[in-house]
């Protein structure tokens, strides 16, 4: 599938992402990794799955910037679509329980991809953060999720800061499960997962099923919304001034004014 692999061992299905340097998210990489998550769906074998990074140090930088500040207003919709309700939709009818193992720096659509699994397990030296308002962009999926979870005003702090944050404050605001010594996430996500397949498989199915159902919330709904927000901003003249800047490194050519 070029950008992942997909293996099953144990009854365990395990999803790498590998797009160098960092796993930045282009098109052809979303579709790669939502047509695993819907082969994992779908695979007999597999009863709980992992999603990884085949790079060392990295799991995803988010939304290729490049792709952001190139793309037409149809084809940014197009992709925004697949990062929040397309990975949305595949996971939440994935059937069986996910774990993302990450490592190094996780950040804006990074941060999507990580949260869309029900369980994180993280480096201790992993850093988040959504950085997209200082490229005039929105974390428009987060403002939906992490004030569920961390509460708001420690999701403004965070969403409209854009700052960086350690995997000890991510575990203590409730954003991920696990943190464990930088080389051991991938094994302490198996034995998670390995705990996971342990478990009577049609409760699962169902217990999952009713969980997800229990927390959606208009969730799905209010994603659609953010989708239409991220493109509105987009596709404004300086967030494509400060996209193009920032895939040139180079300063953008007007600063805020009144």
């Amino acid at each position: 599938m070029g950008t992942i692999e997909y293996s099953v061992r144990d009854g365990i299905a395990e999803i790498s992402m590998s797009r160098p340097p960092v796993n930045a998210l282009d098109d052809a990489m979303l579709v790669d990794l939502l047509t695993a998550l819907r082969r994992a769906a779908d695979d007999r074998d597999a009863q709980v799955v992992i999603l990884h990074s085949a790079i060392a140090g990295r799991f995803c930088a988010g939304l290729d910037l490049k792709v952001a500040s190139t793309a037409g207003p149809e084809q940014l919709y197009d992709v925004t679509r697949k990062l929040y309700i397309e990975l949305f939709d595949v996971q939440f009818n994935l059937g069986k329980p996910s774990i993302s193992a990450v490592a190094g720096a996780v950040r804006g659509g990074g941060m999507t991809v990580a949260v869309s699994s029900d369980m994180i397990v993280a480096a201790a030296s992993a850093t988040f953060g959504y950085p997209e308002i200082d490229n005039g962009l929105l974390p428009a999926i987060h403002y939906v999720h992490l004030p569920r979870v961390v509460g708001r005003q420690r999701a403004f702090d965070l969403l409209f800061t854009g700052r960086t944050f350690s995997a000890a404050d991510a575990f203590e605001l409730g954003l991920i499960n696990r943190v464990v010594p930088d080389d051991e996430v991938l094994d302490a996500a198996r034995a998670l997962a390995r705990t996971l397949a342990s478990k009577p498989r049609e409760a699962v199915r169902r217990g999952r099923a009713a969980f997800m159902s229990a927390l959606d919330q208009n969730y799905r709904r209010d994603i659609a919304v953010a989708v239409e927000n991220f493109c509105n901003v987009a596709n404004s003249e300086e967030a494509r001034e400060r996209l193009a800047a920032f895939a040139g490194r180079r300063r953008p050519t007007f600063e805020n004014s009144d």
